[in-house]
């Protein structure tokens, strides 16, 4: 396996830059996955890695060697796509083996690796069905599989698991895990879906508008997002973002003014001035009910999810509503009027450009 290297990777469409000068390092069997709302540049920056588009600028390096001008059967990558584009009328052993049977390869040695490869994608008693006497999942795998038959250095993914129902895709997701941990392989892997990011990532690349915003681990991600694009990527139900106003600010942190006229604290240091509007950012999870507290509303929509339930507080109609986490056990009633706080530590602040404040 290798580790990929992209420096100042742009791509253009006459006036249109899909993706600004890149910079991205990625260590040899390492899971990453880039996430970002759809038109972000995320399948953009993938495909260049792959070979499949044209890069605008920049150079791509896999495993030390200087790919950015190679084609993509020389670059040591496969990559598996959201549809599964298997051949209908092979079975899955030919589908597995096409790539070595386009390579002109024996025989005895692709029946050799089909079988090796569908062990381990627990595909052996499928071998000798067709496309369309298998369950989505299992055409997922097949596609997969054909993918690493060639044993590439880097497996590059774009969104696999977008084609699939609910349940289907929690299953992949593990099998994805288990294939990183098989494999060892070096692994990018595109998503919109950030519970996707938060479940297999070593790191966790946020993309917006054509740019890298923040690279890290998913706990870091979620702990100390760097801006507001990043804190709406992390964390499902999302970060509740409120409007509200410098009113103090000391060595400890500072104090917020929401429009109603109430005040909380958060810690964290301000280089601004009282006055300044900026952004209130806290996780549903966060949020302790309390009497008095300056989170609070009437409930205009109450979600009970098992052990787990959400609390959406507001006026009815409003787009602003803040979503506070509850005990699944909690009775509450659509109207009723609910208050919570949260400490100044789990208190994030974002100024005028979007940038997270820091701790004191």
């Amino acid at each position: 396996m290798a580790g990929v290297v992209v420096s100042g990777l742009t791509k253009q469409f006459g006036p249109n830059i899909v993706l600004k000068p890149t910079d991205l390092s990625i260590a040899n069997g390492e899971f990453v996955v880039i996430v970002g709302p759809s038109g972000c540049g995320k399948s953009t920056l993938l495909r260049m890695v792959a070979g499949l588009e044209e890069q605008s600028g920049g150079t791509v390096m896999i495993g030390g060697r200087d790919v950015t001008d190679a084609p993509p059967a020389e670059r040591g990558v496969a990559m598996v796509f959201q549809s599964y584009a298997l051949y209908p009328h092979m079975t899955v052993a030919a589908n597995i083996g096409y790539p070595l049977r386009i390579a002109r390869r024996p025989k005895a040695e692709i029946a050799e690796r089909v079988a090796a490869t569908a062990a381990t994608l627990d595909l052996t008693d499928l071998l000798d069905r067709k496309p369309a006497a298998l369950s989505g999942g299992q055409r997922q795998r097949v596609s997969i599989a054909r993918a690493i038959i060639r044993e590439p250095e880097v497996l590059l993914l774009d969104e696999p698991l977008s084609n699939l129902d609910t349940e289907l895709r929690v299953r992949m997701r593990h099998e994805f895990a288990r294939l990183h941990d098989r494999l060892g392989a070096t692994m990018i892997y595109v998503t919109h879906d950030q519970l996707e990011a938060m479940t297999l990532a070593n790191r966790i690349v946020v993309m917006s508008e054509g740019r890298i915003e923040q690279v890290g681990s998913p706990l870091d991600l979620y702990d100390a997002p760097a801006n507001l694009a990043v804190a709406r990527a992390i964390g499902s139900p999302v970060m509740n973002l409120i409007p509200v106003t410098i009113a103090t600010m000391d060595a400890e942190g500072v104090t917020l003014a929401f429009p109603a006229g109430s005040t909380v604290r958060a810690a964290r240091r301000s280089s601004g001035t009282v006055g300044d509007i900026v952004t209130l950012g806290v996780r549903p999870e966060h949020l302790v009910a309390t009497d008095g507290g300056v989170f609070t509303g009437p409930v205009e929509l109450f979600e009970r999810l098992g052990p787990l339930s959400f609390a959406h507080l507001g006026a009815r109609g409003e787009t602003g509503t803040v979503v506070a986490q509850l005990p699944g056990n909690r009775h509450v009633t659509l109207g009723e009027t609910l208050s919570f706080s949260a400490a100044p530590g789990d208190i994030h602040v974002f100024d005028a450009d979007g940038q997270a404040l820091p701790s004191p």
